[in-house]
């Protein structure tokens, strides 16, 4: 990999990971849509670093507050009682899913689940449940009103997020809705939930730079992450202002119209289905 693949997919996974359209499935389209090496899972959760780096800082008011607040309901023995402490506890606890998913399916993530089959199927799929949230939700409840089975059913939802072409913050922004969250609020509450995985998943993966033979440049990677920080801080801006006033359609119908393009480049030879 050049810088230049490295910015390209920085961009694309800065822009992609905060929208509902599925940040692994574009890192996984690009190169094949250019002729380029897929960079594999492991690049893309290195770079989700820069992304959940983007999210602290643009969050680090909150952040600290939830942190000050749960351990400050530790010490008082009164672990609930604040908002901002109920929330770090969801956090924790919508975390625990994806994480027992991605350790026992981590050969199928690496594998079989980068078919550009899966990713066209889940992007569709997705599009259709989040259609039904967007028709079915109420989009009332702010974020200070989430109970500990909105934060249960949120994380088991982030767990699928782990098939290409989900989207974690599509799979968590559809169940923040289905339990009536505002669409602000959804995509709020999904941005701070990301912290914990995509960045023990980044940590993790960072291995490939330990051995004698590292499978990933340890150049171009560092020039990708910095690029999806960069493009990540900008994604959350306005990502958060259009949901204040616009719904998720436009989303939906790029998911379809993008898995509709996937089945068809596949289906005339354009890019190969499987990872070359």
């Amino acid at each position: 990999m050049n810088y230049l693949q490295a910015v390209v997919l920085g961009l694309v996974q800065g822009l992609t990971e905060f929208l509902p359209i599925s940040s692994t499935a574009h890192l996984r389209i690009v190169p094949a849509l250019f002729g380029w090496r897929d960079p594999g899972s492991a690049f893309s959760a290195i770079i989700q670093i820069g992304t959940t780096a983007a999210v602290i800082a643009y969050f680090a008011r909150d952040l600290w507050a939830i942190l000050r607040d749960s351990v400050l309901g530790l010490v008082h023995r009164k672990p609930f009682e604040t908002a901002n402490a109920r929330l770090g506890w969801f956090i924790v606890l919508g975390t625990i899913p994806i994480g027992v998913a991605g350790l026992a399916l981590k050969d199928f993530i690496e594998g079989p689940f980068r078919s550009l089959y899966v990713i066209a199927a889940a992007a569709i799929g997705l599009a259709l449940l989040l259609l039904l949230a967007e028709r079915r939700a109420r989009h009332d409840r702010p974020i200070d009103a989430l109970r500990l089975r909105d934060a249960i059913l949120i994380g088991v939802a982030q767990a699928f997020a782990l098939i290409p072409g989900a989207s974690r913050s599509g799979v968590t922004l559809t169940a923040g809705l289905f339990a009536g969250l505002t669409r602000e609020a959804a995509a709020r509450y999904s941005f701070l939930l990301s912290v914990p995985a995509t960045l023990a998943a980044g940590l993790f993966e960072l291995r490939h730079l330990m051995g004698d033979t590292p499978a990933l440049d340890a150049g171009p990677l560092a020039v990708g992450t910095i690029s999806a920080f960069v493009f990540g801080l900008a994604a959350i801006a306005w990502m958060l202002k259009f949901l204040r006033t616009h719904t998720t359609k436009a989303f939906i119908a790029y998911r379809v119209a993008l898995g509709v393009l996937i089945l068809a480049l596949v289906g005339a030879g354009v890019v190969s289905p499987f990872e070359s």
